[in-house]
């Protein structure tokens, strides 16, 4: 990877997720370099998909590049050019990138989720994914390690989505569990018309940052089983993020309304806490947690990181199919993209 684009990649990284930039400066410079890269990468293809006026050609266009990376002719970008180093040097799984772009095409669909297990399927793409290649980029391919690095990224997938509960609304998407809010006879029509941190919304939010929380506390028993200069780097990442929602709890669960996050000294508190909690679990024995069999949603990616093929050089059925349906929708065949 180029140092040109590394430098890139940290100055995108360093303006556009603050949580994961603090983390990163406790990761050991053979994992930091090419996590900043992965994060880039993935972070370019998440906003141009999230805040682009084309949904249906952004997902498309990352088809193409992806298809380029995996060729050693990567777009001449700094983000794609370090991408393609890194499926180089640490042979990513295809899949790995695949699931993201799946999770990504949800989105440009404007897929919405009924259940808390949809909501981690979707969740498992976008987030675990990246988490199983940055297990990738440590040379970790123990599934147990795997199965809890996947538990922290749906972790971190569940904040994200409720500290932007309002910021999402009134962009017209939806995140939340549909069958959660029709329990608690929320309108969603109005309440997209309308976003408000009604008494139901904050008891939705304080639902699922519960379920993130369980979660982080599942990852830590992987920590043990990453290799011990990174672990301080991603306890940061578990507790700057984990930090996000209890912000979110001390606003009272509204994120309609209001913003949570965390200033730069408590993230500084955060790090220190970061490196303590590493030493310990250096010391202590292995928690018996790390035995605990991957959530159903996340097992496809524990497997495709674990055991990598190296026959497999396409898309999946399932990915395919989506983006037949994007391209239906691109082309304005709305009724065949409803159908397919």
């Amino acid at each position: 990877m180029r140092p040109d684009d590394l430098d890139w990649c940290r100055a995108a990284i360093r303006e556009g997720s603050y949580s994961f930039h603090a983390a990163s400066r406790l990761l050991p410079a053979d994992v930091r370099d090419p996590a900043l890269a992965l994060y880039a990468f993935c972070r370019v293809a998440d906003d141009e998909v999230d805040f682009g006026t084309d949904k249906a050609s952004a997902v498309l266009a990352l088809r193409d590049r992806l298809d380029l990376a995996y060729a050693g002719r990567p777009r001449n970008a700094p983000a794609d050019r370090a991408f393609a180093g890194l499926i180089e040097e640490f042979g990513m799984p295809r899949e790995l990138p695949e699931a993201l772009l799946e999770g990504l095409a949800w989105d440009g669909m404007e897929r919405r989720y009924v259940t808390l297990s949809e909501l981690r399927s979707y969740s498992a793409r976008v987030a675990s994914a990246v988490g199983a290649m940055m297990c990738v980029l440590m040379r970790v391919r123990d599934p147990r390690a795997l199965a809890r690095a996947c538990d922290l990224g749906v972790a971190m997938q569940l904040t994200n989505i409720t500290r932007d509960v309002g910021e999402d609304a009134r962009a017209g998407r939806l995140y939340l569990p549909t069958d959660w809010l029709d329990e608690a006879g929320v309108d969603i029509d109005a309440f997209l018309a309308n976003p408000q941190p009604t008494p139901e919304i904050r008891r939705i939010v304080r639902r699922l940052l519960a379920e993130a929380d369980r979660l982080y506390h599942r990852s830590e028993a992987g920590i043990k089983g990453l290799p011990v200069a990174a672990r301080p780097g991603i306890f940061a990442a578990r507790y700057c993020y984990d930090a996000i929602g209890r912000q979110l709890a001390r606003n009272g669960h509204d994120s309609v309304t209001r913003r949570a996050f965390t200033t730069r000294r408590h993230k500084i508190g955060l790090l220190g806490l970061s490196v303590i909690r590493a030493g310990m679990v250096t010391v202590f024995p292995q928690n018996p947690v790390i035995f605990a069999r991957p959530l159903p949603e996340v097992a496809f990616l524990v497997e495709a990181a674990s055991h990598p093929d190296t026959t497999k050089t396409g898309w999946g059925e399932n990915v395919i199919t989506l983006l037949s349906q994007l391209e239906a929708q691109k082309r304005g065949d709305h009724g065949l993209a409803r159908t397919a």
